[in-house]
């Protein structure tokens, strides 16, 4: 005859294990969205030229690959002669992808007609810190002087099939002025660059020949008022879209609202010579009298120091990648983020990583500043630009961040008394968080696709 408590334990055990697979398997069997995968983005200059505006437009192979049979093998690799093969449907999806017209509408003679596009340069191919990228060049025709008036860019590229993909546009009046930035989403409306001129925009947004009407974008000083307000929307959206680095703070969250002093938490050692060595959180002290409002403030210092960490950290790589003072290769950072995700959510369940939680937060956000970099690095801006779209981006994961604190917290602190807590989603949602890391470590550390 078993043991009560020997039996107790077992089913115990038993829930966790079921538990964890359950989040585990939901995790694996959610929508892509769920899923840590390179951003989709694209990277257009547009350099005005009198009449003329200059197009380069670097698409990744992997998005293409998405809507376009540019394997046709399916053996797994694009090569050059498949690519060059694909070509005129890539160039077909750039039409539909991209219209350019005049800034204003009857700006001037015969500016309500759209700019015409010269048939694009042969294909060509770059390699970018995150894989390989089509290149299209070609040259627009504008009824009007583009670098004068500026030009309304219409965007629209995988607006069907990846609401998440982003363009990101470097805008020049003339070859030698410093670049504009601005974000462009797929199927967002018009968005105006405007020229050395600057432009007014019709009063009435129904007069504009385009059916939705326009958007005037355009700041005081003649600039994309929307350059700022989209850089730090791409940053919302970037830690958004990035599962990776949105579980690695969440696994960091996890035990804040049962971790932290004068929240009467106890804390047992196993197996560990100090006082860390071997800790697991076990929940409230019943024997503890503090009140909720202090543990509550406790909780919340804990987050805060682990977010505050975690960004100061990010934003120190971020400029050191995008300053170009160090370029790691991306698997090598890819894997590292992954790692590090792993590493936090095991240590929930046991701890073994020397230090306290925000401690871990800056040596991990580290890593994952250079994961951040990305397709920023390709823009080649002037430092002023570049200061504002560093300062833009941070502040916009920042907002993302406390986002996503704003909705995980109070609930943790709901239920931070329950064994269904303790149990399901300390215990459980860890293992779950260190199984799919784990796979996307060996996805990208070994370049294996276990995860479609």
């Amino acid at each position: 005859m078993s043991h009560p408590l020997s039996s107790a334990r077992m089913e115990r055990s038993s829930r966790l294990l079921l538990a964890s697979a359950a989040t585990a398997a939901a995790m694996l069997l959610s929508p892509p969205a769920a899923r840590a995968h390179a951003p989709s983005n694209a990277t257009l200059s547009l350099v005005a030229d009198g009449q003329a505006v200059q197009q380069r437009w670097d698409i990744a192979l992997r998005d293409l690959d998405r809507v376009l049979p540019l394997d046709a093998d399916d053996d797994g690799q694009i090569t050059w002669g498949e690519l060059r093969q694909a070509w005129p449907q890539v160039v077909a999806l750039a039409d539909e992808g991209l219209r350019l017209s005049p800034a204003v509408p009857g700006h001037a003679s015969g500016a309500n007609a759209a700019c015409v596009a010269d048939a694009p340069a042969a294909p060509r191919i770059d390699d970018h810190a995150d894989g390989t990228y089509a290149v299209l060049e070609r040259r627009w025709h504008c009824p009007a002087d583009a670098g004068k008036s500026g030009v309304r860019v219409d965007y629209r590229l995988f607006a069907d099939s990846d609401a998440s993909h982003r363009g990101l546009l470097q805008w020049r009046i003339n070859a030698t002025a410093p670049a504009d930035i601005a974000v462009l989403a797929p199927a967002a409306g018009p968005v105006l660059l405007a020229g050395s001129a600057g432009s007014q925009a019709p009063a009435d947004p129904a007069s504009s020949s385009d059916p939705r009407g326009t958007a005037d974008n355009r700041g005081a000083d003649g600039s994309p008022a929307s350059t700022f307000a989209g850089v730090v929307a791409e940053g919302v959206h970037h830690i958004l879209i990035g599962t990776d680095h949105v579980l690695f703070l969440l696994a960091l969250m996890l035990p804040a609202v049962m971790g932290v002093r004068g929240a009467g938490v106890k804390h047992t050692a196993v197996n560990g010579d100090g006082p860390d060595n071997g800790r697991r959180w076990l929940g409230p002290d019943p024997s503890s009298h503090d009140d909720a409002p202090m543990a509550w403030t406790g909780a919340l210092l804990q987050v805060a120091k682990v977010v505050t960490a975690f960004t100061v950290a990010h934003s120190i790589t971020l400029a050191i990648a995008v300053l170009g003072y160090a370029d790691p290769p991306s698997r090598i950072v890819e894997s590292l983020i992954a790692a590090s995700v792993v590493l936090a959510a095991i240590d929930n369940l046991r701890r073994f990583l020397p230090g306290v939680r925000w401690q871990l937060a800056f040596v991990f956000g580290l890593v994952h500043g250079f994961g951040f970099a990305g397709a920023l690095k390709e823009l080649g801006l002037d430092q002023a630009a570049l200061a504002r779209t560093l300062v833009g981006f941070n502040l916009g994961v920042e907002l993302g961040q406390l986002g996503i604190v704003a909705i995980a917290l109070p609930l943790a602190w709901w239920v931070r008394d329950t064994r269904f807590y303790r149990r399901v989603v300390l215990g459980g949602g860890s293992v779950a968080i260190a199984a799919v890391a784990a796979l996307w470590f060996a996805e990208r550390a070994f370049d294996l696709a276990l995860i479609s």
